[in-house]
């Protein structure tokens, strides 16, 4: 473990060092943000907006109580929504969109021994093959958080038209009551540190791949599965220090 992990930290070390040619870089960064925002953009707001959904009708269910305002229902889907799971469960699917495709392209390059001529010409290949996609993850990743947290709440208000267990004007209500600007801050931090997370972990797994094509399979799934985990674990350590 210390040796995997004395690797990770060298590996990263290696990618911010100073770049030989900025605007390489530079256009690198920019083609990763596209790669990862825009492309990530469909599966963000289908997923955001059932889930968003499926919340409110399973809070109001809970709360089918007359001495309970139903407005309560807009605050709690709108709290877990924000803190929760529109940071979490979006950072998990892109733990396996972005993740794999990271750990497959970079897995890839070095068994065909790309790498290698990049290294043979003198230059920093993690570098030119890592640090953009980690800018590019840790910048557009918290922007797509953005973007699933107001389609989450907006598939709840979605929910209360078409099903009628909530009105729109309570849940409308809830939404607005009571809101506290920390829960925004906290899903920030968490979508800026899971970026970092599925970036890194899956690029270093790609990187260090050897042997074929089924090697660089397994590599892929290794990095989905270990970032997943680690974004599971920074999920609790960022909650349990921010709250």
């Amino acid at each position: 473990m210390f040796y995997s992990l004395g690797k990770y930290i060298l590996l990263l070390r290696l990618s911010f060092r100073r770049p030989e040619n900025f605007r390489v870089y530079w256009n690198e960064v920019m083609r990763e943000m596209v790669s990862i925002g825009i492309g990530s953009l469909g599966i963000i707001a289908i997923i955001s907006i059932f889930i968003g959904a499926a919340t409110t009708i399973q809070v109001a269910f809970q709360l089918s109580s007359p001495l309970v305002s139903m407005s309560i229902a807009g605050k709690i889907a709108r709290d877990s929504t924000i803190l929760e799971f529109s940071p979490t469960i979006s950072a998990l699917v892109l733990a396996g969109r972005v993740g794999s495709s990271i750990a497959s392209q970079i897995g890839t390059m070095r068994v065909t021994e790309q790498i290698d001529a990049l290294e043979i010409m003198g230059v920093n290949a993690p570098g030119y093959l890592i640090s953009p996609k980690i800018i590019a993850s840790m910048t557009m990743i918290p922007l797509l958080v953005i973007v699933s947290i107001a389609l989450g709440i907006g598939g709840g208000y979605l929910a209360c038209v078409l099903s009628g267990d909530i009105t729109p004007d309570d849940y409308i209500t809830g939404v607005r009551d009571g809101f506290d600007g920390l829960t925004m801050q906290v899903a920030l931090v968490k979508a800026v540190v899971f970026g970092f997370i599925i970036a890194s972990i899956c690029a270093y797994q790609g990187f260090y791949t050897s042997g074929g094509a089924l090697e660089v399979g397994q590599s892929s799934t290794r990095g989905v599965v270990y970032s997943c985990v680690m974004i599971l674990f920074a999920d609790l350590v960022i909650t349990r220090i921010m709250l």
